[in-house]
């Protein structure tokens, strides 16, 4: 059996309410303020993933643990995705100066 995905929705809010230690109501809430995007079913019925949990998790944590408002959380959670671009983006352009490095040593080792 193969493992599944972190992105996979397979709690309904129940459990997913649950495993996050929240109340489904405050999962609904996060749903139409826009912190949390689950997934849908058949019937409409919402699915959360294992990445859907970790930031269900990550929001309680701001909010009860160091007093963040929801519009500071929607912030953070924001510029959080940036960075993590931002660092994809870096890792890209990195990849492409070695790449040319190499090929620029390949040609002088040519020319020697």
């Amino acid at each position: 059996m193969s493992e599944r995905r972190p992105d996979e929705p397979c709690y309904i809010i129940s459990v997913a309410a649950r495993l996050a230690d929240l109340h489904p109501q405050t999962l609904r809430h996060y749903e139409r303020i826009g912190l949390i995007k689950p997934a849908r079913a058949s019937g409409n019925r919402r699915l959360y993933s294992e990445k859907d949990l970790e930031r269900l998790r990550r929001i309680s944590r701001l909010t009860d643990e160091m007093s963040v408002s929801l519009a500071g959380v929607e912030l953070i959670l924001e510029m959080r995705e940036e960075i993590r671009r931002m660092e994809q983006e870096m890792d890209r352009m990195q990849a492409e100066l070695e790449a040319e490095v190499r090929r620029l040593q390949r040609r002088l080792r040519r020319t020697s």
